[in-house]
């Protein structure tokens, strides 16, 4: 049986990813330092140029929820090996020792706390600035434990951690088992991640873990192979790198994210969208109002996105939901009804409701003044065009059957 808390996590939906770090004054992707072999003292040297916005934590806050998400997983560290947390005297590469001279994970949780958000933390397990990680790795997990120790312990009741990177080294001893024992002690409610990469998408890889990524991956339902049932989460993000790079200009369209969104839900899994903040912690704005305009259709449905189950009833271009009361047919690529001198005319999509009942009460939810005309031996409706004025891509048919 799957545990409340996995359950709970199931529920949340949508959260937001977020990727901000030292990188982010290069903006230039958070792998540049790597894939550019840049020198360790000039990278350090960026430390000097990290200043971020008092209010950086509580405006990102507030566009996370305004955009309909429900937990934010943040960048502790990345693999860089800069902590956006104090270390506490592990290491002077962190935030308090920057320009900032803050603990930005501190300013991050309680922005959460005050909008009833649940942060989430992503750790890295690479280090690329810690000679230990290569040299000494039984010294480096030690390090590893206690950097994640410390976020166990000083911050209250966390969501959840996101690990990422043992593919890196997957042969070595990682000491997963005392790791996560260790987490369990002191947050014995927190969701565990372990990405296992693009190529190993849904794969788990421990026991322990209580959910599987699927890294800019099309999701599954994830079943339970070794008898445990856990989660399933896409991570995906709203531009082509994961941290901020400011000649990316590869934006994902509201539209995409709608039907993103409807196919995790339909396959049971958590949507986790990233964005990368500039070096001050703000977003991008185009970054910032592509997730205003997601959350408007996400707030018009949240109904169907957070509460209602994929349904066993199958259609023909329509993935359908449903409740105790009602199904919800998911039509994406609807067409906007304009005057031909305005607007090219589409072919409208054709429905096809795979059942022997009959289709009762059906209704749009977003213009409710259409009617809908079924075929009731086929049972076939034409889908509308969003009627003048309204353009929201993916639309919502709400039926019952008799």
């Amino acid at each position: 049986m799957k545990p409340l808390y996995i359950k709970n996590f199931e529920k949340l939906g949508f959260g937001l990813f977020v990727h901000f770090g030292l990188y982010s004054v290069l903006g230039k992707g958070e792998w540049y330092e790597h894939v550019y072999d840049v020198n360790k003292d000039e990278y350090h040297k960026l430390a000097n140029k990290f200043k971020v916005n008092k209010s950086w934590a509580t405006n990102l806050v507030k566009t996370a929820k305004k955009a309909g998400a429900r937990y934010i997983t943040l960048t502790t560290r990345h693999h860089d090996g800069f902590s956006l947390y104090d270390t506490c005297g592990l290491s002077d590469f962190d935030a308090p020792h920057s320009l900032v001279k803050r603990d930005l994970v501190k300013e991050f949780v309680e922005a959460c706390n005050k909008e009833d958000i649940i942060p989430m933390f992503y750790h890295t397990l690479i280090d690329w600035d810690n000679s230990d990680y290569q040299n000494n790795f039984p010294k480096y997990i030690d390090y590893l434990f206690k950097s994640v120790e410390i976020l166990c312990t000083k911050y209250g009741r966390i969501g959840g951690f996101w690990f990422d990177g043992y593919w890196d080294k997957a042969n070595a001893n990682w000491k997963f088992d005392s790791l996560y024992k260790m987490i369990r002690k002191h947050q014995p409610e927190a969701i565990i991640i372990n990405n296992t990469g693009l190529s190993a998408l849904g794969e788990v890889s421990h026991y322990d873990i209580d959910a599987v990524t699927f890294e800019r991956g099309k999701p599954f339902v994830v079943s339970s192979k070794d008898g445990k049932e856990r989660a399933g989460e896409v991570c995906d993000s709203l531009t082509d790198h994961w941290g901020y790079a400011k000649n990316d200009i590869v934006f994902k369209s509201v539209p995409y994210l709608i039907e993103e969104l409807a196919d995790c839900r339909y396959n049971k899994c958590n949507l986790l969208l990233n964005v990368g903040p500039l070096a001050n912690g703000e977003l991008r704005p185009l970054e910032k109002y592509t997730l205003l305009e997601f959350g408007k259709w996400i707030k018009m449905h949240r109904h169907i996105i957070f509460d209602c189950k994929p349904s066993e009833l199958k259609a023909t271009n329509a993935i359908i939901f449903e409740d105790d009361k009602y199904y919800y047919a998911l039509i994406n690529n609807v067409p906007m009804s304009a005057n031909e001198n305005v607007t090219r005319q589409q072919n409208r999509p054709q429905v096809t409701i795979h059942t022997d009942r009959k289709i009762v009460d059906a209704k749009y939810l977003d213009v409710n003044d259409q009617k809908i005309v079924i075929n009731q031996k086929t049972h076939t409706f034409e889908v509308l065009p969003f009627m003048y004025g309204n353009s929201l891509s993916t639309r919502v048919v709400r039926f019952k059957l008799k």
